[in-house]
Order: C-alpha cells, then sequence, then structure tokens
C-alpha cells in the first residue's frame, strides 16, 4: 500500500504563501491534491503542513490534512512526521511536491510501479538532458547511476567529465539524466534517514539525497515521460497562469 504526502509549508523566500497562491479560482496545493488522487496508485493522499492557513484551507476543499512539527529542514523529514500521524497500515511513502500544479497523475504513477514487494529502498525519477543549456545549467542536478539505475551520484556539475572531447559536444558522447524530484522512500527506510546527520557531501552540494546514499541506501532512478513545472516566484506563478488558460 503507498500513501501520498503533500508537504506545504505557508513560509517560502520567493513567494510567501505559496501552496495558497491562486491558480484560476483554486489554489496551487489543491490543484496538486486533486491531480495527485487520481492516481491509481496512491490509496490515499494527505498534506502534511505546520501552518494553521493551509490546515484550514485543505479542509474547506475536503482534503485530508496534519498538522505537523514547525521545525522540518526538509519536505522528507515533513513526511515521516506526518506518516506516523496516519492511522493505516502502509509500505511506502510517496512525497508529491506541493508547488507542481499540473503534476500529470501518470508521473506519479510511473514512479509508483516499482514499489512492489519491499525490495526497493528509496525511488526517485530522472528525465535525459536534452540541451546544452540544460546540462550546464547548476540548478539542473545531474546523476550518475550504476549498471541497476541506482543513483552513485548527485551533482550541480556536469558528471561525467568526457576526457578528450570538447564539452559542448558531450551530450553525443554520453547519455546525461537530470533529477525530476519526486520522492518514494519504504516506510521503515523513511525513519532511518530522518535521524541522519547532515552530511559533508550534501553540505557541499546543498542535496539532501547525498545524505542517504553517503549511509548506504540505495536509491533507485527511474525514466519518467514527463517534465517538472515548478512554481517559485511570482514570475513562475504568472507563467502557470498562462499556461493553464492555454490548457483550459
Amino acid at each position: 500500500m503507498i500513501i501520498g504526502i503533500i508537504p506545504a509549508r505557508y513560509a517560502s523566500t520567493r513567494l510567501p504563501g505559496k501552496p495558497l497562491a491562486d491558480i484560476l479560482g483554486k489554489s496551487m496545493l489543491q490543484r496538486v491534491y486533486e491531480q495527485s488522487s487520481k492516481s491509481k496508485f496512491l490509496k490515499r493522499v494527505v498534506v502534511a503542513t505546520d501552518d494553521q492557513r493551509i490546515f484550514d484551507h485543505v479542509k474547506s476543499f475536503g482534503g485530508d490534512v496534519v498538522m505537523t512539527a514547525e521545525h522540518h529542514p526538509s519536505g522528507t523529514d515533513r513526511c515521516w512526521d506526518a506518516a506516523q500521524q496516519i492511522d493505516e497500515d502502509f509500505n511506502y511513502v510517496l512525497n508529491v511536491q506541493g508547488d507542481e500544479p499540473f503534476i500529470n497523475p501518470e508521473q506519479i504513477d510511473e514512479l509508483a510501479s516499482v514499489l512492489q514487494g519491499a525490495s526497493i529502498e528509496l525511488a526517485t525519477q530522472m528525465v535525459a538532458v536534452n540541451s546544452y543549456d540544460l546540462l550546464v545549467d547548476k540548478g539542473e542536478v545531474k546523476i550518475v547511476l550504476n549498471k541497476n539505475n541506482e543513483a552513485m551520484y548527485f551533482s550541480r556539475s556536469i558528471i561525467p567529465f568526457i576526457k578528450n572531447v570538447d564539452e559542448k559536444d558531450w551530450l553525443g558522447h554520453h547519455t546525461y539524466y537530470r533529477h525530476v524530484g519526486m520522492y518514494a522512500y519504504r516506510k521503515d527506510i523513511l525513519e532511518k534517514i530522518t535521524k541522519l546527520p547532515v552530511s559533508s557531501l550534501e553540505k557541499a552540494e546543498s542535496l539532501e539525497q547525498l545524505r542517504w546514499i553517503e549511509n548506504g541506501f540505495k536509491i533507485k532512478c527511474i525514466v519518467t515521460n514527463y517534465d517538472s513545472h515548478c512554481v517559485d516566484t511570482p514570475e513562475d506563478l504568472e507563467k502557470a497562469i498562462r499556461m493553464l488558460k492555454i490548457m483550459q
């Protein structure tokens, strides 16, 4: 059984109150919730928040929500807090990003479909890099994989380095993948990783998943057919509104 959890904080440096931002009559959070609820694999979708305004808002549209502590440093920690409050038996938690109002339920199902049995500890998604601009963008996290499509390393730098080839030609010599930030955690592993101290690699790259790798946990990486459209800034919000007008 898989539970979907949507971490939602009110505080945001670039877009305060982001979960409640209006996108043509519905909040961003409500749109994420409704899309997630269409998944064929998620048995329940829960919002995890530390803010009464968000809690009340989710209740107002009939959503499932739990109140978590304020101090959590990451969405992963908030997911574990919420998971402990869910009075149901489940094997996996799928962390759905609360700032992707157009998330396709089929993207959620792509990740959830690999969580059969209990062999996978952690899983996430990736998409092939198809342009040099994306390859050099330090905001796009690249992944090095082993033969089982498990992550060996995540980096904001271009990895691997291809010797004796001009950097602009690297895409023709290697298939690079960039991270798409939706995570699935086996319940017992989620508990374990939230108790780990911050690692040196995590601090260097500002990527929490490096802490898990440093401590020996395996992250299965699944190719997705969908790209993400995150809303982080007022400009992103305006773009999302324009996109929805076109889609309607």
